[in-house]
């Protein structure tokens, strides 16, 4: 996903199971895995260069079997959110030819990237039958979209990275900044970081990372320094940097959650504000998956997270399958809708369209897609299995691979 598109995003936006479980659940991680897996490595967590095609889907149905779906899209707003509809229109189409064509009909319905759109489509689903919705996108969508599907008792998979759109009933997919957050923290504690000093950007983005890194390093036992939110404009860092000039001398760690355009220029200027970045282990998130992060020496070894790259199910292979077959590369987040129709497709398999219920999605052993291992928390977040990786030159380089399951389940 692209800065501007996950901007965006953020800005808009148990029951007993039964005895067969487990076997269900081995033969749905193997047909995941048998859909998803080819060859070669993950290669970027951004989105690649260049427009999609343009020419709009031919109908707004995909399959023909006798579980109907819906899956909610942007495909006509406008900009980089259309374009990423499409692409996740395309994966989906691709998800249900990859099944074999699985007992599933996708209602393809567009809500243009708008509340009031989000809720004409997922009425008209529900009224065509759908079992379960499978979008939208952005966070007010997904809202509008849950409130009509709660009424109606049917599921929400939604693509939103805000979580303040999920809900019982209304599952999240999508890479959520708080599980990055989670995960390298973990890690860095892990390897005897206790003390941390942090800059975050100062938009929707910052403010949900800063909340989530305050909480999980004291629930870990680790102590935040200082934390500063530091502004678009360059010239207004020397406070900023001040700041944790101050604080840095006596933490092990600092955490800059920004992306490849801002994090350059943070720590060069914290370099020459005084700051000893060699001392300090520098942490990331998702966002650092850049080439422009790769790039800047001040950043080299520093850790961040993301899905495994040495995983057989990655995004790479499943890139080079799309191409193959639509002629141009994927949105980045095109692996959520080919996830999500997967999982469908596998229940719908194992199970029929009863195993289309929250008690099923909430299944706390998780499922297994090209972006790894994850799983649906009751109030509608998700878990996912993230690998650490260090920047070098030449890339991100595993240094903890992503779990294949989830512990003790």
């Amino acid at each position: 996903m692209t800065r501007a598109l996950r901007a965006e995003v953020l800005a808009h936006n148990r029951t007993l199971l039964p005895r067969t479980w487990p076997a269900v659940m081995a033969g749905l991680a193997l047909l995941l895995s048998a859909c998803a897996g080819m060859e070669n490595p993950f290669s970027s967590n951004r989105p690649p260069p260049g427009p999609e095609a343009a020419a709009q889907p031919q109908a707004n149905a995909i399959g023909t079997g006798q579980v109907k779906v819906a899956l909610i899209l942007p495909l006509t707003a406008q900009g980089n959110a259309g374009q990423v509809g499409l692409s996740m229109r395309n994966a989906a189409e691709l998800a249900i030819a990859e099944f074999n064509n699985p007992d599933l009909q996708l209602l393809v319905k567009d809500d243009a990237g708008s509340p009031q759109g989000a809720q004409t489509a997922a009425q008209q689903a529900i009224g065509e039958g759908a079992e379960i919705i499978l979008g939208p996108l952005f966070a007010q969508s997904v809202q509008a979209a849950g409130q009509v599907a709660r009424a109606s008792n049917k599921p929400v998979i939604a693509f939103s990275t805000d979580s303040n759109s999920a809900a019982r009933g209304v599952y999240l997919l999508s890479f959520l900044p708080e599980t990055d957050v989670n995960r390298i923290v973990d890690y860095a504690i892990s390897q005897g970081k206790r003390s941390f000093v942090a800059l975050v950007p100062d938009n929707p983005y910052g403010s949900v990372v800063e909340a989530e890194f305050r909480q999980y390093v004291a629930r870990k036992g680790g102590r935040v320094m200082a934390l500063e939110r530091y502004p678009a404009d360059p010239a207004r860092m020397q406070s900023v940097v001040q700041n944790i000039a101050q604080a840095a001398g006596n933490a092990d760690a600092l955490f800059l959650p920004g992306d490849g355009e801002a994090v350059p220029g943070v720590v060069q200027a914290l370099a020459a504000g005084g700051v000893n970045l060699k001392r300090l282990q520098l942490l990331g998130t998702g966002l650092w998956e850049d080439p422009r992060i790769f790039g800047a020496p001040a950043l080299a070894g520093g850790w961040y997270v993301g899905p495994d790259p040495n995983s057989p199910n990655n995004f790479r292979a499943f890139a080079a399958r799309y191409t193959a077959k639509y002629g141009q590369e994927p949105s980045r987040t095109a692996t959520l809708s080919y996830d999500a129709v997967a999982l469908i497709a596998a229940l719908v398999k194992t199970q029929g369209p009863r195993g289309l219920t929250n008690e099923v999605l909430t299944n706390p052993s998780g499922f297994s897609g090209i972006d790894g291992v994850f799983r649906f928390r009751s109030e509608g977040t998700n878990q996912r299995g993230l690998a650490v990786l260090r920047v070098g030159p030449q890339g991100g380089q595993v240094i903890a691979p992503a779990p294949k399951a989830f512990g003790g389940q």
